[in-house]
């Protein structure tokens, strides 16, 4: 077995992004970034700018004003390159020489000679000698909203000089696999929220306060939202931020109309971080009236302080908004639909409804997603997997505006609509439902007691498993899973009916105790294969006190862990018939957050033809093990060679037999 579970997590990485002072989402997210990744062990130093953008291509001032940071800053921060000043880009990259990954943040292509230089000097190009730092780009925005000639190309050039770009939305993996990028991943864009704790001040009667906030652009449909306004009397609008370019004149003319008098408010100018509770608290909804969006965090904004949100029904507003429960979605530049949505809102209790139905959003489980994504583009693919024909390129999920507190969620794209070799990565995490939390409460107490009356009743080693009990393997043949159930009785197990339950339980508990183990029995285990466990009862036996949750009857959609972020060392999902790919799909954006780092996954995925229910072929084990991969995910152990074949054996034995019998155990560790 190749265990490649030792050593330090520990990465040496250099973020290259705004910071503060400079103002905005984008600084923000790279601010944040470098904390939660310092905060994960990594050593991290954030490289910024003194100087960012040539004048012409900015709106206005890009510093906080008054120097009040929007977020804590990070403490090694060296702003040391200039736009105007290409000696600081190259000298900035040779320092970054020894490093293991060099994180670019991208948001305008007027910068990309300045990433190159500096990807150049550090040595950090494809092709370069090795060992060498990997380059990843974070790309808030392929190209910007408002493209000027020559950004295309640009981009092209960029993405064709690094190992890997990060994106934030299915289509933004698109267009990057378009202009060229050989190995595009999709993560949500974590939240990173300004403005502090919110201010709750309930329900008031009266017009609805709508609020519009953040940069002001086109593509954010105002002027849509003030047109619909004019034929429904008393509803309130206040715009809060900077109005961009030639929008200016229109907003301005559409809130002179007498239809609107009195009843629209512009705060034309940067909206400081310690005002946005108080604004937020003295409206009703937060108006997201998009023409398009590639995304926004303006709808977490919204909720983690109390309010609906009336949004477009757009990507990524459809996923995080429940028409009808926590807001509104209508089509985008619909301006009767809009008047029709402001004339419900005007009913207060309707008003309360909504506001009732917001939850406080997930503030830390995409940060794990992302984090764990990011750790696994920051090492070279092949040390990783050591397998070429794993897929390297990957869709998925939501994205960002790049320029205000934008950012989060959009759904993974379905089969017919993804661009050819991209696989499926999982949604986000759904928040949970009352029924999963008292499952996991029960789950808890069981486990309480497990520890307070465990008693080893069997002495159990590493080193007293055979090398053939490996933590990845398949199981093609009846003779073997025998064999795994006789192994188990000559070391004192307790007995098993069931041979292939038998060989699914003890490659697990191999790797547990090869990988996880203090020499205490003190890893935190669950057990997701219900609660006549044979792992578990294996487990217990030899000293650990795992917790079982049965799922196996519940949907992958509601089924979920009540757990914290990072606070689990082994997961396990194996059925003597394996999981569908919904559960496996599930049970890795799960695992992506809730396993410490080195934590394992073990999963069981059966074998054979596509017409056998929930069966998979060997390319959709690479497959899988792809969106492991893009969430933060090592195999341990390998599927080439022999393993390989005996994959293909598998499914060609149950196509035959017409039967789904061949199983694939995969062990994974978490980054």
């Amino acid at each position: 077995m190749t265990d490649d579970s030792t050593g330090s997590a520990a990465l040496r990485i250099a973020i290259v992004g705004p910071t503060h002072p400079h103002k905005g989402g984008v600084a923000a997210h790279t601010t944040m970034l470098a904390h939660h990744l310092a905060d994960a062990g990594h050593d991290v130093t954030l490289v910024s700018w003194a100087h960012l953008y040539p004048s012409k291509l900015h709106h206005a001032d890009a510093s906080v004003p008054d120097g009040v940071p929007e977020v804590p800053p990070f403490p090694r921060t060296i702003r040391a390159l200039s736009w105007a000043r290409p000696d600081t880009w190259v000298r900035a990259g040779r320092r970054l020489r020894d490093v293991d990954a060099i994180l670019v943040v991208h948001v305008m292509p007027a910068v990309v000679p300045a990433h190159l230089a500096l990807l150049r000097a550090a040595g950090a190009v494809p092709g370069g000698a090795a060992p060498r730092p990997q380059s990843v780009v974070v790309c808030h925005n392929v190209l910007p909203h408002e493209p000027h000639p020559g950004d295309a190309r640009l981009m092209s050039v960029l993405f064709s000089r690094v190992d890997s770009v990060l994106v934030h939305g299915a289509e933004q993996a698109t267009v990057a696999h378009e202009l060229g990028a050989r190995r595009v991943s999709v993560a949500d864009l974590p939240p990173h929220l300004p403005g502090g704790d919110p201010i709750h001040r309930g329900p008031r009667p009266g017009p609805t306060r709508l609020l519009a906030l953040g940069l002001i652009r086109e593509y954010k449909g105002i002027d849509v939202l003030l047109r619909a306004m004019r034929t429904v009397p008393e509803v309130t609008l206040t715009i809060a931020g900077e109005i961009w370019g030639t929008n200016r004149g229109v907003i301005t003319r559409l809130a002179s109309d007498p239809a609107l008098a009195g009843r629209v408010e512009i705060r034309d100018g940067y909206v400081p971080a310690d005002a946005l509770a108080s604004l937020l608290a003295d409206h009703d909804v937060l108006a997201l009236p998009y023409r398009s969006a590639t995304a926004s965090q303006n709808v977490i904004l919204g909720h983690a302080h109390g309010l609906p949100v009336l949004a477009s029904d757009i990507a990524p507003f459809s996923q995080q908004v429940a028409d009808g429960v926590n807001g509104i979605l209508v089509p985008p530049e619909d301006e009767r639909a809009l008047a029709g949505a402001l004339r419900r809102l005007g009913d207060p209790e309707l008003r309360r409804r909504l506001a009732e139905g917001v939850q406080t959003p997930d503030l830390s489980g995409p940060w794990a997603h992302y984090l764990g994504t990011l750790e696994a583009l920051s090492v070279d693919e092949s040390v990783l997997l050591g397998d070429p024909d794993v897929p390297a390129d990957e869709p998925g999920v939501p994205a960002h505006d790049g320029d205000d507190p934008d950012g989060v969620d959009d759904p993974d794209p379905t089969a017919e609509d993804r661009p050819a070799g991209q696989g499926l990565l999982p949604h986000a995490r759904r928040v949970l439902g009352s029924g999963a939390r008292r499952v996991a409460s029960r789950a808890r107490r069981t486990a309480t007691r497990a520890v307070a009356a465990r008693r080893p009743l069997v002495s159990l080693r590493p080193d007293d498993l055979p090398e053939w009990v490996l933590a990845t393997d398949v199981l093609g043949e009846p003779d073997e899973a025998d064999d795994a159930r006789r192994l188990s009785r000559i070391l004192g197990l307790p007995r098993s009916l069931d041979s292939v339950s038998a060989w699914a339980a003890l490659g697990s508990l191999a790797a547990v105790l090869r990988v996880r183990d203090d020499g205490r029995r003190s890893a935190v285990i669950v057990d997701e294969g219900g609660t006549r466990s044979l792992l578990s009862r294996w487990a217990r036996a030899v000293g650990f006190a795992p917790v079982e949750i049965d799922f196996t009857g519940s949907h992958p959609s509601v089924a979920a862990l009540d757990v914290d972020t990072g606070s689990l060392d082994v997961i396990v999902r194996i059925h003597p018939h394996g999981c569908d790919a919904d559960d496996v799909d599930h049970v890795l954006e799960q695992a992506s957050w809730a396993l410490r780092s080195g934590g394992l996954l073990v999963v069981t995925v059966p074998i054979g033809p596509r017409a056998a229910q929930g069966a998979v072929g060997p390319a959709d084990v690479r497959g899988i093990l792809a969106r492991a991969h893009d969430l933060g995910f090592v195999l341990i152990g390998d599927l080439d060679g022999d393993v390989n074949a005996r994959m293909r054996e598998a499914a060609s034995r149950a196509r035959a037999d017409d039967a789904a019998y061949g199983l694939v155990r995969l062990t994974l560790r978490r980054r």
